[in-house]
């Protein structure tokens, strides 16, 4: 019994596709470097608390808002240094998944992002 190959369009077909990977990965990694050195900021409590955070999910720069600085109730502060760190990860994660999905053409290639 022979086993039937089904034609791929020959060797010029392959070729295309090498060059088609090696582009993407040229833009994914383009795109990845971009990523990284953008920021994200977010704020939560009304702007009483602003966090900044990098492309790499750093926290660069945490600003609190010394109007609601009370020594008696510092989880309030805590809380809201928590949702607003939580949050400027979040965009960073998202922007990074949109931008990557859309030069590998929504391919998943697991542990690239």
């Amino acid at each position: 019994m022979k086993v039937r190959i089904p034609n791929s369009g020959g060797p010029g077909n392959m070729n295309q596709m090498i060059k088609q990977a090696q582009k993407m990965q040229e833009d994914m990694t383009v795109l990845q470097e971009d990523l990284e050195n953008r920021e994200y900021q977010a704020t939560s409590g009304g702007g009483a608390v602003t966090v900044t955070v990098s492309g790499k999910h750093l926290i660069k720069s945490i600003k609190i808002n010394p109007e609601i600085i009370d020594p008696d109730d510092a989880e309030m502060i805590e809380d809201l240094v928590t949702v607003a760190v939580n949050e400027a990860i979040e965009q960073a994660i998202k922007t990074s998944e949109e931008e990557m999905g859309a030069v590998t053409g929504g391919l998943n290639i697991p542990g690239l992002f």
